[in-house]
């Protein structure tokens, strides 16, 4: 204990010497604006008692009380600002004490243990990380009150303490996924971390840094007038200065802050914190993946899954029921549950993944006709098998649009609506016909351009609520916060492990394609290309359907985003679900705040459009029904089976024009491809 107490003792003073640092910044600037004001006053001084007398006195005196004016109202203006500006908060879901007695119970046993101050309040972020949060400013409203403070002094010392105390913010996929005991440990470096902050120089220089970002981003845009402009760029100017000024040291400070957290929290639960931190990476991939492969297709559709913290855990249940490597993990779920703290689990893991849909994909606040909960029972027939006809229809529309007969001459009576012969027969390439050559980059698209590689300028290739089931690869839906659930015994580790890649599953290999209405990215390189690049390869008459539809989802994502600005935000205290998701704080102007996937390539939004007809067509036809991945989203099920090899033979009709891969693999599933389909 005496190593650990050392550890802590110099971790807490490097952050105390560092907040120091930047509070010296502060008296710097200060003096430095004081100085004309003093230099006025020695002048006023020395001339009213006889010494410095004469005309160039008098000018001198004249010129610096004037600047000296400017300067102290300059100085008002700047403190003012940075006073007044509000911090930046985290969208989160308060949970009130009385909805979760035994989370706050198990936090002050916690704090208790790590000999720190309690946090204030405890909230949810859709989010796998946790830190803690302080939301002191006055624009943050009152402090929620405190039952279990000192009651011989109700107003005394113990709840003015625990009023200044942060707000801990817990990845909510954590309560769902991790026991209890991970949950507490890893929860303890991030208690530990209210000690340090209820120092008085830590306090200061934080509340310092927070109030100059603040001043920055009020600053940040535009005034009505010139003279406004030009006085938010002198505010602004001086608050980016101080920034550059405190950088060194507050990242120092909040690296010692983290280091004595670290080492305090080394004596609570050590033998759990490595197989916490497992859970931990392996949450993140979990949710990463739910988010990009399940919950962004529902989205798009209008329709929001109100279990999301429920998805995730049945996703690593299955990963641990496919992977071998993970059977261990199948023999925790026989243990306690963090979110049995929760004493109504269902309703937060609602508002929850309304949080998730707003901050992720820029969904409304409130359900309404177009934007309702799905259940995941509901998923396949709500979401899956309507976009994949939505996606279907807007295939067939774009064909219209190209001139593109509806049915062969000759053919028989009814067979002239939406076909997947149609679209086979349009993409499938003559003798004559050659793959898009790749573009040359140093020439410039002249008249004699290569049909159908010319895309709308400007088009951006964003997916519409409403619209496809293509998604993106596997990536981090955001930055981790500071100081969070890290691995304690390392000082210098103050951040959530980056995303974990899930093992590839026995029964598919690793470099199988994806699930149906899935665009594949393994060959998009890194998205910086543009569509031209994106489409060489593929047949002029697929670069020309690949245009149209791009066309067409940038008109349909225009409707939708103007439909969306005409809407009034939330009014301030609304809630939802069983606490108050703090929409007063934050600016919900400018959703989604983390979008999670870039714009979708030419390539792509073809595959994935021909991948849905293939799946009309073997549903209406062959007896194939729609259904859930938890791992991949919506797949194809013909027998109960999922068939993961389809995505193949579209990928080779795409890039080579040759149908026969993708007749054949139709043919062996009894899909008639001349058969009309039906569609949204």
């Amino acid at each position: 204990m005496t190593g650990i107490g050392g550890g802590v003792e110099l971790g807490a003073q490097a952050a105390r010497s560092r907040a120091l640092a930047v509070l010296r910044v502060r008296s710097r600037a200060l003096a430095v604006a004081l100085l004309p004001a003093a230099v006025a006053v020695i002048l006023l001084a020395g001339g009213s008692t006889g010494h410095l007398v004469g005309g160039g006195w008098d000018a001198a005196r004249w010129a610096v009380s004037v600047l000296a004016l400017l300067v102290l109202a300059a100085t008002a203006a700047v403190a003012l600002v940075v006073a007044r500006a509000r911090p930046a908060v985290t969208p989160t879901v308060a949970v009130a004490e009385e909805s979760a007695p035994d989370l706050y119970r198990m936090v002050r046993d916690l704090a208790d243990r790590l000999d720190v101050p309690a946090p204030s309040a405890i909230a949810l972020t859709p989010d796998c990380d946790s830190w803690l949060e302080d939301r002191t400013h006055p624009a943050h409203g009152p402090p929620p009150a405190r039952d279990h403070d000192d009651l011989s002094d109700p107003v005394g010392p113990a709840r003015r303490r625990s009023a200044a105390a942060p707000v801990l913010v817990i990845g909510s996929p954590f309560l769902w996924w991790m026991r209890v005991g991970e949950l507490r440990a890893v929860l303890a470096p991030v208690v530990a971390g209210t000690g340090p902050a209820a120092h008085p120089d830590i306090a200061a220089a934080r509340r310092f840094i927070r109030g100059l970002d603040a001043a920055v981003a009020a600053t940040s845009t535009d005034g009505r007038g010139p003279l406004a402009r030009a006085a938010r760029g002198g505010i602004g100017g001086v608050s980016r200065l101080l920034l550059r000024g405190c950088r060194v040291h507050a990242a120092e400070m909040e690296r010692g802050v983290a280091a004595a957290a670290a080492e305090r929290a080394q004596a609570v639960d050590y033998g759990l914190r490595i197989v916490a931190q497992e859970q931990v990476g392996l949450a993140y991939a979990g949710w990463d993946r739910l988010l990009t492969r399940v919950a962004l297709p529902a989205w798009r559709m209008g329709r929001w899954p109100s279990r999301l913290d429920v998805g995730v855990v049945a996703a690593l249940t299955e990963l641990s029921r496919r992977d071998r490597l993970a059977e261990g993990f199948a023999s925790r779920l026989g243990e306690r549950p963090a979110c049995d703290l929760l004493e109504e689990p269902g309703l937060m893991d609602e508002a929850v993944s309304l949080l998730a849909a707003r901050l992720f994909h820029g969904g409304p606040a409130e359900t309404g006709p177009d934007w309702a909960p799905v259940g995941w029972e509901e998923y396949p027939e709500e979401v899956v098998d309507r976009a994949w006809r939505t996606d279907a229809a807007r295939l067939h529309r774009v064909l219209d649009t190209l001139g593109v007969r509806r049915a062969a001459e000759g053919a028989a009576p009814g067979t002239d609506g939406p076909t997947l012969s149609r679209v086979l027969d349009h993409l499938t390439t003559t003798p004559a016909e050659a793959p898009v050559p790749a573009r040359d980059p140093a020439a410039d698209a002249g008249p004699d351009a290569t049909p159908g590689t010319d895309t709308t300028p400007g088009t951006a290739h964003h997916a519409t609520p409403g619209t496809g089931t293509a998604t993106p690869d596997d990536q981090a839906t955001s930055d981790p916060q500071a100081a969070t659930a890290s691995d304690p015994s390392d000082p210098q580790a103050a951040t959530t492990p980056g995303p974990q890649p899930l093992t590839a599953p026995d029964d598919q290999p690793a470099d199988a394609p994806a699930a149906p209405g899935s665009a594949d990215h393994s060959d998009d390189g890194n998205g910086t290309e543009d569509d031209d690049d994106d489409l060489a390869g593929t047949t002029p008459r697929g670069a020309a359907l690949a245009a149209g539809l791009s066309a067409q989802l940038a008109r349909e994502e225009a409707r939708t985003q103007a439909l969306a600005s005409g809407t009034a935000p939330p009014p301030p205290g609304t809630t939802t679900g069983p606490a108050a998701t703090g929409t007063a704080l934050w600016d919900d102007r400018a959703l989604p705040l983390l979008p999670l996937q870039p714009p979708r390539t030419g390539r792509e939004i073809l595959t994935a459009h021909i991948t849905a007809m293939v799946c009309c067509a073997a549903m209406d036809t062959a007896g194939a029904t729609p259904g859930l991945d938890w791992l991949d989203g919506p797949t194809l099920l013909v027998d109960g089976a999922r068939r993961a090899d389809l995505a193949l033979h579209v990928r080779s009709l795409v890039e080579t024009g040759d149908p026969a891969p993708l007749r054949a693999w139709l043919s062996d599933l009894g899909v008639r491809p001349e058969k009309p389909v039906r569609l949204v």
